[in-house]
């Protein structure tokens, strides 16, 4: 009877280090995991207002808190099945697609980025709706040949998702994010033909303009003078 209940023991004591151990790497991982959050989202705004530098550098230190955290969970890879860990990931990808796309840059790629493939193709995904923000930006400047470059870009991420069929439980639910992209690619092709009409119709109604000369100036109404007498 002892010999068990010193079994017990040691097994219970085994199974306590390695939860302690456990619940150590993965209070480090969140931190870690937020702090990928903020720098990624900064540099999606940085890169916005055309900070790119600024944005590099922010995409440059969420990387090094990736490795951080790839050695943070080394002993548990459990662990990087976590929502947190793919959702910054994720935003991580997002970031660094936007900020090519928009620069100039070249594209990223996932074996690269030291991602999972499924929140690779989450987050370039995720990255539409940034660059629908760039299109109607780059629309407002009148920058129409940029305009058609995006919405081609945009056109051509979301023909590479549409052709990843496989369980969600696989993919981090990339169908759901396929259908958003679709939907942001439709109402942007319509506002860009919206705003390609109506560009068209100014330069006519200008030229037009142009044609018939100066508008003449009003004629002036003789002036009145006053009368003088008992009126």
């Amino acid at each position: 009877m002892g010999t068990l209940t010193e079994k017990l023991e040691l097994i219970g004591e085994k199974a306590r280090k390695n939860l302690a151990a456990k619940d150590a790497a993965r209070e480090k991982s969140l931190k870690l995991c937020r702090e990928v959050l903020r720098y990624s989202t900064n540099a999606i705004r940085a890169v916005h207002r055309g900070e790119y530098e600024d944005g590099q550098n922010m995409l440059a230190s969420a990387r090094l808190l990736l490795k951080d955290l790839d050695k943070a969970l080394s002993k548990h890879q459990e662990l990087f099945d976590a929502g947190y860990v793919y959702n910054a990931q994720k935003e991580y990808v997002e970031g660094c697609i936007t900020h090519a796309l928009i620069s100039g840059g070249d594209f990223p790629d996932p074996d690269e980025l030291s991602v999972s493939y499924a929140s690779y193709l989450n987050g370039m995904g995720e990255a539409v709706g940034e660059l629908r923000r760039h299109l109607l930006d780059c629309t407002r400047k009148g920058e129409i040949s940029r305009c058609e470059e995006l919405l081609s870009i945009m056109d051509d991420v979301y023909g590479v998702l549409v052709t990843i069929d496989f369980p969600d439980a696989v993919t981090g639910g990339l169908r759901r994010t396929t259908d958003i992209v679709r939907g942001i690619l439709e109402r942007t092709r319509g506002d860009l033909t919206v705003s390609l009409r109506q560009r068209a119709l100014e330069q006519r109604l200008d030229s037009f303009n142009k044609r018939l000369g100066p508008s003449p100036e009003p004629e002036k109404p003789p002036r009145r003078g006053r009368r003088k007498g008992g009126d």
